[in-house]
């Protein structure tokens, strides 16, 4: 196979995984909606293209975009990858994505004749420039061999889940997740702190508790120092999660209290205008309910991503 690679999306996450492809060696081009976020990628050898069609000829194609209605335009719409004749063998996508949305684009795909795997990832752009990504995918099991290789130069480990779109049920379920603790750990890390407890040894004690985890050593560095601004997702790519768990989990007849609960109170960050900053300033939502004022405690702390 070809190591000619397409790319479309470099927002923090797809710019830090691209970067991986060209330092394993691939030849990675690149489109990307606003022009002037490509140029880091060229700075680090990628050909940056003037149209998504310029990639058509690629092989393999990744797309790593926020919503079902982004994917489809860049594939579908006018100018979209596949919207004129020549068309890449197969793509790779790796956004956080409906099920339902997922399947409707794979049937329109592979009416095309264009192989479609499923790719999300566990992680943040930190991590993933770190190379410590978990990447998971669901499609054809031949397609994903072909491609295994390339994407184990993005991750720490790849796993195939299964055939069709279970790639997306993981990744709704992981993220659903996510929401869950960091709702949790800020609760319990404001209840430690007005009780007396300095923040960042809170923290460390529950990393090497064996509750703590790579998430909640990552994180730690913000909570201790609200350093919000560092952002990796924000309150409402969660929410758009957190619903997206709920519909799941409707469908399949699955009650989920604690997301559900953990719903409205993303939802509640989103509807009080918090944007661009990390969700994990529910901490300090958490702690104003409390009547909790925090304050950085300016400590340097270990994210545990350091190679």
């Amino acid at each position: 196979m070809s190591n000619r690679i397409g790319w479309i999306g470099l927002g923090r996450m797809g710019e830090a995984m691209a970067k991986k492809l060209i330092k394993a060696g691939h030849d990675v081009n690149v489109w990307n909606r606003t022009a002037s976020k490509a140029a880091p990628l060229a700075e680090a050898g990628a050909t940056i293209v003037a149209s998504k069609q310029d990639l058509a000829s690629c092989q393999a194609v990744f797309t790593m975009v926020s919503t079902t209605d982004d994917l489809k335009e860049v594939l579908f719409a006018e100018g979209g990858l596949v919207a004129g004749a020549s068309k890449p063998r197969m793509v790779i996508d790796s956004s956080s994505i409906s099920q339902e949305g997922s399947a409707e684009i794979r049937e329109r795909l592979e009416a095309m004749g264009v192989g479609y795997l499923c790719a999300p990832v566990s992680g943040n752009a930190k991590v993933a420039k770190a190379g410590k990504l978990l990447l998971v995918a669901s499609g054809p099991k031949a397609l994903y061999e072909e491609v295994e290789a390339m994407l184990q130069a993005m991750a720490r480990r790849v796993m195939w889940v299964g055939e069709g779109e279970l790639a997306r049920v993981w990744k709704i379920a992981h993220n659903t997740m996510f929401g869950v603790v960091i709702q949790n750990l800020c609760e319990i890390t404001v209840m430690a702190e007005k009780a007396g407890i300095p923040r960042h040894v809170f923290l460390e004690s529950i990393n090497d508790s064996v509750v703590g985890s790579m998430y909640t050593r990552y994180k730690t560095p913000m909570l201790t120092n609200l350093t919000f601004d560092q952002v990796t997702f924000t309150p409402k790519l969660l929410l758009k999660d957190m619903d997206l768990g709920l519909g799941a989990a409707k469908a399949y007849g699955v009650p989920m209290p604690a997301a559900a609960a953990t719903r409205e109170s993303i939802a509640r960050m989103v509807g009080r205008g918090y944007e661009d900053i990390d969700f994990a300033v529910l901490l300090k939502e958490m702690a104003a309910d409390s009547g909790l004022e925090l304050k950085s405690e300016n400590v340097k702390m270990s994210d545990g991503l350091e190679s």
